[in-house]
C-alpha cells in the first residue's frame, strides 16, 4: 500500500479519537471535585489527551519507512 495513503489514514483515524476523546460523554465521566497532583481532573485529562493526540500525531509523521 502506498506510504503517503496509509499515512493519511492513520491521521484521520487520530483525528477520529480526537473527537470522541473530546466529545460530551467522555468529558463527564473526568467532571468531579478531584484533583490529580492539585490539578482538577477535567483539566488534566483534557492535557493528558492533547498531548497524547500531538505525540501520536507526531510518531506517524515522522515514522520512517521500514
Amino acid at each position: 500500500m502506498n506510504r503517503r495513503l496509509l499515512t493519511g489514514e492513520r491521521l484521520v483515524a487520530v483525528f477520529l479519537a480526537g473527537f470522541v476523546l473530546f466529545n460530551y460523554p467522555l468529558l463527564s465521566l473526568f467532571d468531579h471535585r478531584v484533583a490529580v497532583f492539585g490539578i482538577p481532573l477535567l483539566y488534566a485529562y483534557v492535557f493528558v489527551a492533547w498531548a497524547g493526540l500531538i505525540a501520536l500525531m507526531a510518531w506517524i509523521i515522522e515514522r520512517r519507512a521500514e
